[in-house]
């Protein structure tokens, strides 16, 4: 039997296990077992007991739950109304105005939560009520919140990075520096693509309620000092090699708890609510990863990785027409899986096709997690558009189709970095390894 017949079935088995509701980590598993024990000749118990047991402790790995719990503090602070506060008197000349709000605030709070669902909840509860109220197009405050909200997955630091540098033994470090000038990227193609609207259209955007004067402007940005220390704090201690990705998350969630009681609100409530929902999160994540380390290993026993690379390669696809193939196979997945789960699922399998093709595993981290951003906000699986369905009660439906301009915005976001990737790799290679 050929290996793209043994891959395709395996892909059938691991699909229907999903489809009948079976928790990722567990269907991973069961492919393994299938792939090993049909497909291959080790002992399958042997190997996955090792396989758990070896892969289930990982110093790189510690910074996740760290950045997941800074988050969930945050998310529980007054962080989001001192970042509108702060943010909203330098708008009011801008076109489209407060609505920059949302991508302003998504990409600062995506810089200390590492979370895009948690960037969508936390800046959603405070500008859709603020933002309706004030009469902004709804089109335009949900399609805003959804697209800029996925910022959450690459600006670091970013937990989607933390699990691709663990899967392909990447350096977190150099990962979190590839991403910070995509993210900026990103924030500058939707910030335009708002202004433009907003010009085709002006009547459709309120008129600023105060025009700030400049002293007022800096007395406002007070409120921003605290988050942006924080961010300084971790992004700063990493860049500068004063701390790794696990000591710079250990220091971000003691600012943050800092930063949460200062601006008052939090008390011992909300950080075991923060310490629980922290922890069911991480083992979530720890547990689909192990599921992915047992396939992963499995994959190496059946050879079928390497043969498909080498299969493929025969086609003597370029490196474009390459990434093309999988940028459509990556939207495709995204559809029906969450982020994580499309990165460990296919890391294993796509990564030996990426290196037999000159692509540099580190630009292709960055790339991924474009792709893998246009899934949050896509039905009927997009993570974003479940949670601003929650805050708002609108139907998911109207909320995809706001969201429509920024998966295209995401698009040209690849295409970018596939064009120049130099945007991508300049400030790792400035760092060094």
């Amino acid at each position: 039997m050929s290996d793209p017949i043994i891959f395709l079935i395996l892909l059938s088995i691991l699909l229907g296990l999903l489809a009948m509701g079976m928790w990722v980590a567990l269907s991973l598993m069961f492919m393994a077992l299938v792939a090993l024990v049909f497909f291959a000749n080790p002992p399958a118990g042997q190997v996955l007991a090792t396989t758990l047991w070896g892969h289930s402790h990982s110093w790189p790995l510690a910074a996740l739950p760290l950045f997941i719990l800074m988050g969930e503090i945050l998310l529980r602070s007054r962080l989001s109304q001192d970042m509108f506060s702060g943010l909203a008197p330098w708008l009011g000349r801008i076109p489209g105005r407060l609505l920059h709000v949302n991508i302003l605030g998504c990409a600062i709070f995506a810089a200390v939560s590492g979370s895009s669902a948690a960037t969508a909840a936390t800046i959603g509860r405070m500008s859709v009520p603020e933002l309706t109220e004030r009469g902004y197009p709804e089109k335009l405050i949900l399609g805003t919140l959804a697209g800029s909200a996925t910022l959450g997955l690459l600006i670091p630091p970013s937990i989607i990075l933390i699990v691709y540098g663990v899967a392909t033994e990447q350096s977190i470090a150099r990962l979190f520096m590839a991403g910070v000038l995509p993210g900026l990227m990103l924030v500058l193609l939707f910030i335009g693509y708002v202004a433009i609207k907003a010009l085709m259209n002006p009547t459709s955007i309120p008129a600023p309620e105060k025009l700030y004067t400049f002293s007022e402007k800096i007395h406002a940005s007070r409120r921003l000092i605290p988050v942006l220390l924080l961010i300084g704090g971790v992004i700063g201690s990493i860049y500068s090699g004063v701390a790794s990705p696990t000591d710079a998350a250990a220091l971000g969630v003691v600012l943050s708890i800092a930063l949460a009681v200062f601006t008052g609100g939090f008390g011992i409530a909300q950080f075991k609510a923060a310490l629980l929902s922290a922890t069911r999160t991480s083992c979530m994540i720890a547990f689909i990863l192990l599921g992915a380390a047992f396939l992963s290993i499995a994959m190496g026993f059946t050879g079928i990785p390497r043969n498909l690379a080498t299969w493929i390669g025969g086609f003597e696809l370029s490196p474009y027409a390459l990434l093309a193939a999988l940028t459509v196979f990556f939207i495709i997945l995204g559809c029906f899986l969450d982020g994580i789960s499309v990165v460990v699922l296919t890391t294993s399998i796509i990564l030996p096709m990426v290196e037999a093709a000159g692509i540099d595993p580190l630009w292709f981290g960055i790339y991924l997690v474009l792709v893998v951003e246009m899934s949050q906000i896509t039905p009927p699986v997009g993570f974003n558009l479940f949670v601003i369905q929650g805050l708002t009660g609108i139907n998911i439906l109207r909320v995809a189709s706001a969201a429509m301009p920024f998966f295209f915005l995401l698009l040209l976001g690849a295409l970018l970095i596939t064009i120049f990737p130099s945007i991508v790799t300049v400030l790792p290679n400035a760092m060094g390894s």
